[in-house]
Parts: structure tokens; sequence; C-alpha cells
């Protein structure tokens, strides 16, 4: 059939039949003939013919009724397919141009007659769609409807109620949001959008485990503000008293919604779901005011009744849901002055407010605060007496930096609520944290803008440093450790700032008070002490030169240390920062600081009983133990132990036992890791300097070893054999090019070396002349260009040139090294490079290897200008290494010792 008027007769006919059709009478008998009649709506909704889709539309309506749909099983992918083509014809005909070819009133009037036709053919769709949505919520209570029972277990789940109820929300999304808005931009009808609103509204309970993000996204959407602005059009007075009821219920749910699952604060309690519900159901109907209207309702500070007050509650809820979703349609100074009205309207009556309104007072207050104004003292006063009035203030919290900043700069807030705002803060705080600890570029870190607002906040409050070092104690570990990351980061980031006495003073109570609350037990101490003792380790890392140590520094290297002497060697999470900052304290002082600090920790023989039981571990633990780095620091305090009693002089209260045999074997047979055996080369370069004659460490025996020949005696307590044994071991080590080893590995040379000379020229000769010695060296020149400037291979070439060892390293061969350091920049080398350069220098000199004095001349003079321009007053070849512990990862350096 092709003729249009019999389309829609036959269409009207079969709309009055749908509707007028008693419930109890099933007009459809079974699914079959649903579906027969929803294909023959969906074509004839699909006619070209815009007088055939309308009456089509109101047939769709009167056909989505729960009786007529009650056939089992529901013919849900029919149905979808049906409102797929309402809603695909609909937005063909709104996107059709209108004809703008004709001028004056005679346009104006065929623009406004297109406009009410497009508005009439999107509210019959809206009115269908919206029946849809009914006959979901219809069958949300009959279970035989919700899924069809002839679906093969596994197909796809489509002929089922919940994926029908997604595609209404998905649709809504998609399709009748989208010309709905565009249809606003022509013009609005109170009926069309009362429609559309109660679409909004059903699908909440349509689609609830998506109601949460479909409230999110109408928020962002500025629904808050559309809604507003419909009730104040159009519901002032009695007018459009139904719109009225759909627009309060909408934002009534959609409030609920967002308050129940917000993104920035904490979600709404049970216990304050009955008083919330109660004002926005009592006041969200008489709002119907303009923006000006309600804030100047809000700032009424004449005797507020208690209706009047729900009506100020719902205001204030609105506005501050609506900031929080961007959409700010108040001026930020209106809104400021009447939100502060408000809290002292609350105070002059001693009224204390839901938390939920307390926090959107406080957020609005902060975040339309002029900054350059502070509040008043009757405000501030205000803001406290609401918060005393709540039982926790994470329930009034919302998370933003500007928020946080209205605590820390008013002192009526910081001293009673800062300490509990910055927990807040760090708690909810959760983006950006990996790249805090990036110290790879300090001072060129791009941070994240809430951690740059609290920096700029720090910056010019140290004082609230001292909150955050609370909060490393007293907060969960979770927290404790994001404020440990971000003192870390300022103190690297902020070397400008000196902090030191202010954070080390506090360190120190907190200190002695987890000293005493957990006497002779630290590992049952709380989780926060290993981060405590972190941020103390890095503190001191801020100290650049030597500094002499005043009172508070050796107080917190005495409880640091007796803190360590509490410790098993288990506690790796306590010792290992600890002995960061011992170590740090010993070496980055003056030598008079460095004598009294080493007399201290020398007293403390429980910690001496701790080192002995750690380098004891060494021999049995895996090389894939998480204590190596633990057994790396105790190695190195040893020999910095060994090395301060020696050159002071100091008394020994405790002497430390270690076995020779197994110091050489572990060099010998070295584990996997690099660091360990660069600090157990740092312990023996000490022993060896010392001539194995420290007050400090005892030599015992191994069991089992061999007995010395006589001419071993002048080497005593080394053999000829270990020499031997060590010497490869040490070109092994070297072999690997590892430059933190290797510049271990080169310090112990020289030291055996000194050692051997002293007791016997010729075993020194005999070592330094060892023909695996000249393919070690070309090993090494043979890993790059210029490998030759490396500062290891220098300081072993000038070991072969002192003990003349030609065999190793011939007169021409030094002349070919100096010729390409002449030709080298020097501006471009290292410090350690050029002082190893200079060295061989003057040992080549020394020997007289050269003949050709003007490049000799010349080459010393550009070094020793360079020399003392970067680094005048440092010994050569004083290398140190620097344990850090980076939140549970050991990194090394190294660094010459002043």
């Amino acid at each position: 059939m092709t003729n249009t008027e019999l389309h829609k007769q036959g269409l009207l006919l079969f709309a009055e039949i749908l509707t007028r059709q008693p419930e109890e009478i099933r007009l459809f008998t079974s699914s079959a003939m649903c579906r027969d009649a929803s294909r023959a709506l969906q074509e004839a909704v699909s006619s070209p013919v815009l007088a055939v889709a309308a009456e089509a539309l109101r047939a769709i309506s009167a056909f989505l009724r729960k009786d007529h749909q009650s056939s089992l099983p529901v013919q849900y992918r029919a149905l979808r397919a049906l409102l797929e083509a309402m809603l695909s014809r609909c937005m063909e005909f709104s996107q059709t141009p209108l004809n703008r070819r004709s001028l004056g009133h005679a346009c104006s009037r065929n623009l406004e007659k297109a406009t009410l036709r497009k508005g009439k053919f999107l509210l019959s769709t809206l009115e269908g769609f919206r029946n849809a949505c009914r006959l979901a919520v219809e069958f949300q209570g009959e279970p035989s409807a919700q899924e069809n029972p002839f679906t093969a277990p596994s197909a796809e789940k489509e002929d089922t109620l919940e994926a029908f109820s997604e595609f209404l929300l998905s649709a809504c999304d998609s399709l009748c949001i989208p010309m709905m808005m565009r249809y606003s931009e022509e013009t609005t009808h109170p009926n069309l959008m009362e429609v559309f609103l109660s679409i909004l509204h059903s699908l909440f309970v349509i689609v609830p485990h998506m109601k949460v993000k479909f409230s999110r996204k109408l928020a962002d959407a500025s629904f808050i503000r559309l809604t507003l602005e419909l009730k104040a059009r159009f519901c002032s007075g009695q007018s459009h008293s139904s719109l009225n009821q759909v627009c309060s219920s909408f934002l009534y749910y959609m409030c609920l919604n967002l308050l129940f699952a917000p993104e920035k604060t904490e979600s709404l309690s049970q216990e304050e779901l009955p008083a919330v519900s109660e004002f926005l159901q009592h006041g969200l109907p008489h709002i119907s005011s303009r923006t000006p209207e309600s804030l100047a309702f809000l700032s009424d500070r004449q005797h507020v009744e208690v209706a009047a007050r729900q009506r100020q509650y719902c205001i204030l809820l609105l506005f501050y849901l609506a900031h929080i979703h961007d959409d700010r349609f108040v001026p930020d100074a209106e809104l400021c002055v009447a939100v502060q009205s408000f809290l002292l309207s609350l105070q002059d009556q001693g009224e204390c407010p839901p938390p939920v309104v307390c926090k959107a007072a406080i957020y609005l207050l902060a975040v339309c605060q002029d900054k350059d104004c502070a509040l008043g003292e009757a405000v501030v006063s205000a803001i406290r007496k609401c918060l005393e009035g709540t039982s926790d203030l994470r329930l009034v919290y919302t998370h933003h930096p500007l928020l946080l900043r209205l605590f820390l700069v008013c002192p009526g807030l910081m001293g009673r609520f800062g300490h509990r705002v910055l927990e807040l803060w760090f708690s909810w705080e959760e983006s950006g944290y990996e790249n805090l600890d990036d110290d790879s570029s300090p001072g060129r870190t791009v941070f994240p803008a809430n951690f740059a607002a609290l920096f700029q906040m720090l910056r010019s409050m140290p004082s609230v440093l001292l909150i955050l070092l609370d909060l490393v104690y007293s907060s969960p570990v979770d927290t404790a450790h994001k404020v440990l990351i971000v003192l870390r980061a300022f103190l690297r980031e902020n070397e400008d700032i000196e902090v030191g006495g202010l954070i080390r003073g506090h360190f120190l109570l907190i200190l002695q008070r987890l000293l005493v609350e957990y006497g002779a037990s630290p590992s049952g101490a709380s989780g926060n002490l290993p981060l405590l003792l972190n941020l103390l380790s890095s503190l001191q890392l801020r100290t650049e030169s030597e500094q002499e140590l005043d009172s508070m520094a050796m107080k917190l290297l005495h409880q640091v240390s007796k803190l360590c002497g509490k410790c098993s060697p288990a506690d790796v999470d306590i010792l290992q920062p600890s002995f960061n900052f011992l170590y740090w304290s010993l070496h980055r002082t003056t030598p008079s600081s460095q004598k009294r600090a080493a007399a201290v920790l020398l007293s403390n023989t429980a910690l001496i009983e701790l080192l002995e039981k750690m380098l004891a571990l060494t021999w049995t633990e895996a090389d894939s133990s998480p204590r190596t780095a633990l057994l790396c620091s105790a190695w190195l305090l040893t020999a910095s132990f060994s090395a301060q009693q020696n050159s002071g002089n100091l008394q020994v209260h405790q002497t430390l036992s270690v076995e020779l045999n197994q110091v050489l074997k572990a060099l010998s047979f070295p584990k996997k890791s690099a660091l360990l055996s660069a600090a157990i080369l740092r312990f023996l370069r000490t022993a060896l300097q010392q001539s194995f004659s420290s007050a400090f460490v005892a030599w015992v025996p191994s069991g089992g070893q061999p007995l010395s020949a006589p001419e071993d005696d002048v080497l005593a307590p080394l053999g000829t054999s270990q020499v031997l044994s060590l010497l490869i071991g040490l070109q092994n080590l070297l072999v690997q090019k590892d430059p933190l080893l290797s510049q271990a590995c080169i310090g112990c040379l020289e030291a055996l070396l000194d050692y051997l000379h002293a007791r016997s020229p010729d075993v020194a000769l005999h070592v330094a002349s060892q023909p695996w010695n000249r393919f070690l060296l070309f090993t090494l020149l043979d890993s790059g260009e210029n490998a030759f400037l490396r500062p290891e291979i220098l300081r072993l070439m000038t070991l072969f040139v002192q003990y003349r060892s030609s065999g190793i390293l011939s007169r021409e061969e030094v002349a070919l090294i100096l010729q390409g350091a002449a030709l080298a920049d020097l501006s471009t080398l290292s410090k350690d490079t050029l002082q190893a350069l200079h060295g061989f220098l003057l040992q080549v000199q020394r020997i007289g290897l050269l003949n050709d004095n003007n490049m000799t001349q010349t080459l010393q003079a550009s070094l020793e200008g360079l020399c003392s321009r970067t680094f005048p007053a440092q010994p050569v070849f004083q290398d140190m290494l620097y344990p850090f512990l980076h939140l549970g990862a050991s990194t090394w350096a190294t660094s010459p010792r002043p």
C-alpha cells in the first residue's frame, strides 16, 4: 500500500486500539504476534513521509505498555530495533536543514513553524522512549520477564531485561540527550523538558549499577544548572507544578547518587542519609529562584526558620556539587560572601548543620575566596564551631589544594585542624608519587599541580614540615609513605630553605618517644619507624660541606646508634637507614667532630656486637638476599670505625672479630653483588693501610687453615699464597669493568702493594710485575675510545710505573698515553680523572721515563691549574662509598672523602 492517508488512518486506528484495550484482556496472545506488530511499527516510523512517521510514534507509545508486551518470552531484541528506528528517524528529522532563502516575516513564521514541528516530533519520540523506560521499570519486579527462558546457555544474552536496560541508557546518552540539547538552543518547552527529565530520572532506577557514573556525566554536562534554570523560568509560584516535581525528583536522586559515591570526598554515611534526604525532599520543590535571588536568600542573617534553613541547605549543596563538577555558574566573589553570611547565621542561632552541609560550605569558601584577602575572625570562629560539632573531620573534607591552603594559612584553623587535614590530603592524593621520588634531575622536575601547590605552601610556611614529620610517625603506613616521598622531594628541590635544625629537633623528640615506647624491641615498632629513619637519612644528605656536629646532631647520633644496638640483623628496614645516617654523620663533618662522633659510636658495645653478627652473615647469605645492601653498609661502617679509631687513638670498649681467610675467600670467589664486593674491599683496604694492627678489629684464624711457610712470617698475617690469590681476585673483579667496583679494587691494590713494599720490596715488585697484569691492562684499555682516561685505569698504570714494571707498561707506551692526554680536552674530564692523570704524570716524572720535557711540563701546568681550581684541598684517590636507602632499594655513590 502506498496511499499516505491510508497509512495514517491505519496507524491512527492501531494506536486507538492499543490505547483503549483493557489491561486485563491481552491483545497479543503470543510473542510472535507482538514481534510482528513491532516490525510493522518499525517500518512505519522509518517512513520518509513525516505525517506517517508522526502517527507511528503515537502508536509506538501506546504499544510500549506492559500488558501488550507480557507474552513470554518478551521480545527485547525486537523492542530494541523498534526504538533504534524511532530514534534514528527523529535524529534524521531534527537535522533537516531549514529553508532560509525567504526573507521578512514570512521567513520568521516559517522558522517558528519548523521549530514547532521539530518540537512535536521530538516530544512524541521522547514519550515513546519514556514508555519504554517505564516498561523496563515494571518488568524489574517480574522474574519471568527478566530473561528469555528459551535462550541457549551459550548464546549471547541479548534477549534479557538487563541488556535492554543498558541499551536504554546508551541510547539516551548518545541520542536523546544530544537531540534535546540541540533543540534547547532554539527554544525550550516545559512539557518537552518534563518528559526528558522524567526519562533521566527513570534511568537511575533502570540501570542502578550505572547510576553514579551517569549522574557524574550529567553533572559534568551542567545539568544541575540546566534544571535550576528550568525551575526559575517556569516553576515560580504554582505554575507548571508537574515540571517542578519532575525537576525536584531528578535533582534529589542525582544529588544522592553524587553524594554516595563522590570522587574527591568521603561518601555520605547511612547515619547522615535520613537528615540529608529530609532537607532535600522538603527544600528542592521550593527552590525556583534565579541565581542572584538564591545568593540573597543564602545570605539572609535574620532569624531563619526550619523550612527556610532546609532550602538554604539545598541551595548550598547544589552549588557545591556543581562546583565539584566544574560547573561554576555562580560568581566566586558573590558566592564567597553568601557562604560567609550563612556560616555566621548558623553561629548566631547556635546551629550545627549536617556534616555534608558543613563540607559544602567550607569547600565553597576555600575555592571561591580571594587569595589576597584573609577571612575575618568571626568567620574563622564560625568554621571552628561547625568543625568541632563534627565527629570526624573526614566527613567534611573535600580533596582540593585550595581547601588545604585555607586550613594552613589561617592560624585559628591550622593549630586545631591542620594535622588532620594534612593527613586527609595525603590519604586522598593518589597520583604522581612515582615521579616525585625520581631524583635524576633535581631542580628541573615538573610536579603535578596538587604537589606544586603544596610545595608553595611549604616554602611560605616551613613550620608545616613539623606536622608532616608527625604524620610520618603517626599515620597509617601507606599515608606515611606518601608523606615521606613528598618531604624527600621538597627537601631535594628546595635546597635554599634551611630546615635542618627545625626538623632534627622534632625528630629527636619523636625518636626518644619511640625508644621509650618500644623499649628493648624496636622490631615491634610501627612500620613508620623505617620511614622516619629514611627521612632523617635524606635530611643528612643535604649537608654538602663539612659542618661541625652540634649538640643536637650528637644527640641524634647517640639515639640512632642506641636504636641500632637494640635491633637484630633481621630488622633490615630499621637498620639500613640508620646505618646510612651513621655513616654519613662520620664522613660529612670536620675532623674534630669525626673524632667525637666515632667515640660515641665505639662506646656502644651493643652496636659493635651487632656489626660483628652482620659481617659473619656475609659468608652464609645467598646472592639474592634482601640483606645484601645492609651487609654492604655494615662493612663500610666497620671500615669507618676502624679508620677513625686508629687515626684518633680512640678507646676501644668492644673489639670486633673478623676471619681473614673468609674475607680473602669472599674476594677470590665473589658473589653476584658488586656492591658487597666493593664494601668488603673498602674494609680490607683500611686493614692493609693499618698493617692489620687495629685495636678495634681482631683478626682470628679460620679453622683448618694450613701452616704458613717460614718466608711468610714477614708478610704476616698474610701468606704468599694468600697475596697471589687476592691479586687474582682483584684482577677478576677489575675485568668486570664496573666503575664503582673498579675504584674499590684499585684502592685495595694500592694499599696491598704499599703493605707488601713496607715488608718485602721484592714481593711487592713480584706482584706488580705479574705477566697477567699486562693482559688485564690491555683488556681494560680495549673498553672504548680514550679508555686510558678513565680514573681507575690511570691509577692502575700509576702503580705499574711506580714499581718499574716495564714488562707491563713500557716507556714507549707511557709516551703514547701522555701524548693522547695532551691532545684531549682536559676541561671536559671529571675531577677524579684529572686527579688520576695528575698523579700518573708525577709518577712518570719521578721515575724519569720521558725525555720530552716540554710536553711533560705543558701537560703538568694544565693539570695543576685545573686541579687547583676544581678541588684545591682534596687528597688524591681517597674514594669513599656512600650508601643511600631509596625507599626500599639501595643505591650507592662514590665521592672523594674530605
